[in-house]
């Protein structure tokens, strides 16, 4: 979708390169230089701009890289913080002492201690987030890592359209 945004800024940029430079060579005054038109190279990256659907229940997943490791990650605005599944810390090279589970979290389950954690770099597809406050959550505790305000608020937004969640930086 993005590739396909990006080829028609382009083709308008250059249908329209095309008409400026037919007005100008019809002027019998002085001539314009050529249009210079931007090629689609230098439009802003679609990466920077990542769609997410909506799975059948209506959430929000998506392919989180972390320390190089891939971890699946819901999509939830209602969480403060990334929260790491246990599982998906170990995955990713996270690995919490058993003293570092301090910090009290409220869960569907109750309460639970987490461990605190910055997170150097963050990638959904294109998006690059660096220096994210996390949560590690213990053992049991959380069966998907939630992908959370303090990565979410560190963009330049993020909207619902329907069945689409738009993650722009």
């Amino acid at each position: 979708m993005s590739l396909r945004i990006i080829l028609m800024v382009a083709g308008v940029a250059i249908g329209g390169a095309n008409l400026a430079n037919t007005i100008a060579n019809k002027q019998s005054e002085p001539k314009s230089p050529p249009v210079q038109v931007a090629s689609a190279n230098a439009a802003i990256p679609a990466s920077r701009v990542v769609a997410l659907q909506a799975d059948r229940r209506g959430h929000f997943a998506t392919d989180l890289s972390v320390n190089n490791q891939f971890v699946k990650a819901l999509v939830d605005t209602g969480a403060s913080v990334v929260a790491f599944s246990h599982e998906d810390a170990l995955k990713a090279g996270i690995r919490p002492k058993p003293g570092d589970y301090v910090i009290p979290m409220q869960t569907a389950n109750g309460i639970v201690r987490a461990a605190k954690a910055r997170i150097p770099e963050m990638r959904v597809q294109g998006i690059v987030v660096r220096d994210v406050e996390a949560t590690i959550m213990p053992p049991g505790a959380l069966n998907i890592t939630l992908l959370g305000m303090s990565f979410l608020k560190r963009l330049k937004s993020f909207e619902m359209n329907g069945n689409t969640l738009v993650l722009k930086q």
